[in-house]
């Protein structure tokens, strides 16, 4: 009879903080079922990643659609049912929601601004939060998910900090905190935490796209004690660490893993004074 299997489940799998956890937890013995939403000129990244993967050990299941598609998500699903039941026992061990699609247009100006329309403004809400509902939902209720299961949600400082043309993504992050807050409450009963990891500035293909983000980063590097970015790594690093059972406690937060940037501010302080 096959052994029981760990898969783990990751939304945004191609790039970033999706790329970096696929790879950690494959070295952890997982498999990798991904979904990510690439062109033609982005798939030898992909599939350089499968080959990485594979290299590790493990059996990857990729999906180039729109993980905010649920009809795609029903094929996904009831395909990786298909899969799991060929080894009795296994179990979606990690939900991984890393997804970063949205509108980056200002909420509202005058008539000679170009703002965030209502589709927009909902599309950006259905990727970047409501679809950690759905895709939970859906896993859950197929019996895929077991006691020990985890569900994370990736974050940022700015869903409580103001950035201009961030608004609706701003938005979009603290809908997703307070869904991973009521997702611990209604899933502790099965066992099954829900967390979210606010990342500190990480340069990533979604940052390179908000307006400003050089100056974003100068200033990370100003307020961060360590004095650098944040990397995919980290996160993966910690997302390692919240799938051992010794993380069973750590439910319904927000694991700030920045090194300190969104808590310590050395902006005032002079370069001469640092040294």
């Amino acid at each position: 009879m096959s052994s029981p299997r760990n898969y783990a489940v990751i939304l945004g799998v191609s790039s970033g903080f999706g790329k970096a956890t696929a790879l950690a937890l494959a070295k952890l013995g997982y498999h990798i079922v991904g979904v990510h939403l690439d062109r033609a000129a982005g798939m030898a990244a992909v599939d350089e990643l499968r080959h990485s993967l594979h290299a590790l050990g493990v059996d990857t299941h990729f999906f180039n659609v729109n993980a905010a598609d649920a009809d795609r998500r029903t094929e996904i699903v009831e395909a990786l049912k298909a899969e799991m039941a060929k080894y009795p026992g296994s179990t979606v061990k990690v939900l991984l929601h890393s997804l970063a699609f949205g509108s980056l247009l200002p909420l509202v100006g005058d008539k000679d601004t170009k703002v965030c329309s209502q589709k927009q403004l909902e599309m950006t809400m259905d990727v970047m939060a409501n679809s950690i509902i759905y895709w939970s939902q859906a896993i859950m209720a197929s019996g895929l998910f077991s006691k020990g299961s985890r569900i994370i949600g990736l974050t940022s400082a700015g869903s409580q900090r103001v950035l201009p043309m961030y608004g609706a993504v701003a938005a979009a992050k603290s809908a997703m905190e307070s869904y991973i807050r009521q997702m611990a409450l209604e899933l502790a009963p099965h066992g099954i935490t829900a967390n979210s990891i606010r990342a500190g500035v990480t340069y990533t293909p979604a940052l390179d796209k908000i307006p400003g983000s050089d100056t974003i980063m100068k200033n990370a590097y100003m307020r961060n004690p360590y004095h650098r970015l944040t990397q995919p790594e980290d996160i993966a690093n910690v997302i390692s660490l919240l799938v051992k059972p010794e993380c069973d406690w750590i439910n319904g937060t927000i694991l700030g893993v920045d090194g300190g940037e969104d808590s310590i501010d050395l902006t005032w302080w002079t370069p001469e004074e640092q040294a």
